[in-house]
């Protein structure tokens, strides 16, 4: 007697959530690719906060609170910036750089690592000095002191990860793939500063 298939169980909750993921990416790409990005962008931030708290709790130091401010400031630049904005770059890309170009990999990833990533990053700065609500002179001294830094980590981190997006993952999907990277990318850019401030203190 042949052996019968088990049914999937359709109504778990992961699949749930992921079918409901895909409506509303369909129906709303960019609300949807901006949420995502706000709330992956805050547990970044929350993921630095425990991870140096847990650095000062083996080494005898006081543990501060959590700084719920900081990992505000970096939902808000997912919802507002980093959503909208690598959508739209996404969709340009496949009309600058489309496959049927023989060269698109190499473009695409030049145009990535060498205008994208740097641009963004200074926008990250820009938008971190305001939300903290800091002035000209704290945005110079910390364009100077970490940008160069940020940067270089980002096109050692980044690369092979954008290799991959930008060539193997469809366009829909690539924010949502760029993010689960972030997650992990603006822990360390929230621990190059303190806690929920980027920016290094003196």
């Amino acid at each position: 007697m042949p052996a019968q298939s088990l049914p999937v169980r359709d109504g778990s909750f992961h699949f749930r959530l992921l079918q409901q993921y895909l409506i509303l990416l369909k129906n709303y790409p960019i609300l949807t690719k901006s949420v995502t990005s706000g709330i992956l962008s805050a547990l970044g931030n929350l993921l630095s906060q425990y991870s140096e708290a847990r650095k000062k709790a083996k080494s005898g130091n006081p543990v501060n609170e959590i700084d719920v401010a900081g990992a505000a400031r970096y939902a808000i630049f997912g919802l507002i910036i980093t959503g909208p904005v690598s959508h739209f770059f996404y969709q340009l890309m496949e009309v600058w750089m489309p496959t049927t170009d023989p060269l698109c990999i190499v473009k695409r990833l030049l145009l990535d690592r060498l205008v994208f990533a740097p641009g963004f990053l200074l926008i990250f700065y820009v938008a971190m000095n305001i939300l903290e609500a800091k002035g000209w002179d704290d945005f110079e001294r910390k364009m100077r002191k970490s940008y160069w830094t940020a940067l270089k980590m980002n096109w050692k981190v980044w690369t092979p990860f954008t290799f991959i997006n930008i060539n193997f993952v469809p366009v829909q999907f690539r924010v949502l793939f760029a993010n689960m990277i972030a997650l992990f990318w603006y822990a360390y850019l929230a621990t190059v500063g303190k806690r929920g401030s980027f920016f290094i203190e003196d």
